[in-house]
């Protein structure tokens, strides 16, 4: 079984800029959809952004134009760069795979990100 780790989270101040890699302990080719959801204390976890395998991305309206989300199959690793942090973005930020051949999702454990103002 494919296990996600992330990293790159942290404390960073307003306006900040941080990037979120999430490494694959297998081949990424398979998953036809990957991305990043996050979850703030006493919120919903919410989907953030996704990245189909032929790098279609979808954001959700509240991050477009400072998220960024790229997959790198060679080194079956997902990023999300995200610029002009806010502390509303503040969450734990959980990387998401899915294989469509076997209807299979798999989660990462999470990395935190905490926006100062």
């Amino acid at each position: 079984q494919v296990q996600l780790v992330e990293s790159g989270g942290g404390l960073v101040q307003a306006g900040g800029s941080l990037r979120l890699s999430c490494a694959a302990s297998g081949s990424i080719f398979g998953f036809n959809v990957m991305g990043w959801y996050r979850q703030a204390p006493g919120k919903q976890r919410e989907a953030v952004a996704t990245i189909t395998s032929l790098g279609s991305t979808y954001y959700r309206d509240s991050v477009k134009g400072r998220f960024t989300a790229s997959r790198d199959n060679a080194k079956n690793t997902v990023y999300l760069r995200i610029n002009s942090l806010k502390p509303e973005d503040t969450a734990v930020y959980y990387c998401y795979a899915r294989e469509l051949a076997t209807m299979s999702d798999y989660w990462g454990q999470g990395t935190q990100v905490t926006v100062s103002s």
